[in-house]
């Protein structure tokens, strides 16, 4: 009998990897299974937490239901696209139009088709770090190399300028801002995107800009567009959706919009329409929510100021953090999560996804350990803010409990 030949992934996914939901997922998997109920704060899927997307929404999407059986324009159907272009017309940058957006399953999509779209192999895509992984996995699998620039703790987690400059070498082709950002729930200033599109520009990088967030910032924090200030001589690339502001994650409905030198990204933009192409069309019902999401009433304000949830937990879990041993939290200024470190001299931690296993097997806690997210060392967490303060609470509760005779040390 001949021996049956093993089937392997393709090499394309070495080096490839997406923590978020990887191993600890599969524990945790694991354990439900066992019949452990698990708190799960790995992932900022609002839904599970009773965010709810509006009403009005909702009914629009419902009523179109009937018109959308069939394929769209493989760009997206063009009242999503005429909002979205209205969208950033009203913030100032005039010359977007229909044709410049094109409408995917989702922000993390539209990531993957125009990173394959435009990445050959070897190019170097700049990247922060710590950073959201899709980015790092989309470059590589594109057959590019991400390179990480850092973020600053000690400055707000505002990306080093100096550093992103540093790493430029020849054959850099993109620089990636994740702003607002996942997952340090940093906001920039208006100087931060200004010095990132000046090093773009300097250096004739295309600006790949994910504002997924924009609407979730706090406090006296002002969200600033790349796409603004790279006016029409540097490529700009936006990419935003309804999941998070407009607590959609299931609809699958984000953008990507075209800024820039448009003229100069002809046969890049060619070859995203025939990626577009080759899938089709995006979920036709989730573009019917486009429109009215963005033309309606906004009821993320409700949700970001003191007294809403999203304000009130990202507060409560910054506190929170802070008075554990050992553990310090810059409080974020916008998005949905905490970047928590945890100080090497009084937690003896080596191995991060150890630790984050560990502490799910003991108090049945699901967090992502941060060299998930790209960081340098094995010393951050991530935690989703979405739960309400009482169970907030008692989480990171568990977390200091846990972190009190908790050591690699052995």
């Amino acid at each position: 009998m001949v021996a049956m030949r093993e089937i392997v992934q393709s090499r394309k996914l070495q080096g490839v990897r997406y923590d978020v939901r990887g191993p600890i997922l599969v524990e945790a998997q694991r354990l439900e299974a066992e019949g452990h109920k698990i708190l799960k704060l790995n992932i900022g899927n609002t839904a599970p937490f009773g965010f709810e997307a509006p009403e009005a929404i909702v009914a629009d999407m419902v009523r179109h239901l009937p018109e959308a059986q069939g394929y769209s324009d493989s760009r997206g159907i063009y009242s999503a696209r005429t909002a979205v272009a209205q969208y950033y017309q009203s913030r100032g940058l005039t010359d977007v139009v229909v044709d410049d957006v094109f409408i995917g399953n989702g922000v993390s999509e539209l990531i993957s088709m125009v990173l394959t779209a435009f990445v050959d192999d070897g190019n170097e895509v700049l990247v922060p770090a710590p950073d959201y992984p899709l980015w790092t996995g989309a470059v590589t699998l594109a057959g590019g190399t991400p390179v990480h620039y850092r973020c600053d703790e000690e400055n707000g987690w505002d990306p080093d300028l100096a550093d992103v400059e540093a790493k430029i070498t020849p054959n850099t082709h993109a620089l990636v801002v994740i702003n607002p950002n996942n997952p340090t729930g940093a906001v920039y200033s208006e100087a931060t995107v200004r010095g990132l599109v000046d090093i773009a520009r300097r250096h004739q990088l295309v600006l790949m800009a994910d504002e997924i967030y924009e609407k979730i910032i706090f406090d006296d924090a002002v969200h600033h567009h790349v796409a603004t200030f790279a006016g029409d001589d540097v490529l700009c690339l936006t990419f935003s959706g309804l999941s998070k502001a407009y607590r959609a994650c299931g609809y699958r409905a984000g953008w990507v919009m075209v800024s820039g030198p448009k003229h100069m990204a002809a046969d890049f933009l060619e070859g995203l329409t025939l990626l577009a192409n080759m899938r089709m069309c995006a979920n036709v019902p989730g573009q019917h929510a486009i429109q009215t999401a963005l033309g309606g009433y906004q009821s993320i304000h409700e949700l970001v100021v003191p007294g809403g949830r999203f304000y009130e937990q990202t507060q409560l879990a910054a506190d929170l953090l802070n008075k554990i041993d050992g553990v310090s939290c810059v409080t974020p200024r916008g998005a949905l999560y905490c970047f928590p470190r945890l100080d090497p001299a009084v937690h003896r931690i080596h191995d991060d996804q150890r630790f984050v296993i560990d502490l799910l097997r003991a108090k049945k806690l699901l967090v992502t350990h941060g060299t998930g997210f790209n960081w340098f060392a094995p010393d951050h967490f991530r935690l989703v803010c979405l739960p309400d303060e009482d169970v907030l609470t008692e989480a990171i509760g568990r977390i200091g409990e846990f972190l009190e005779t908790y050591s690699q040390d052995d």
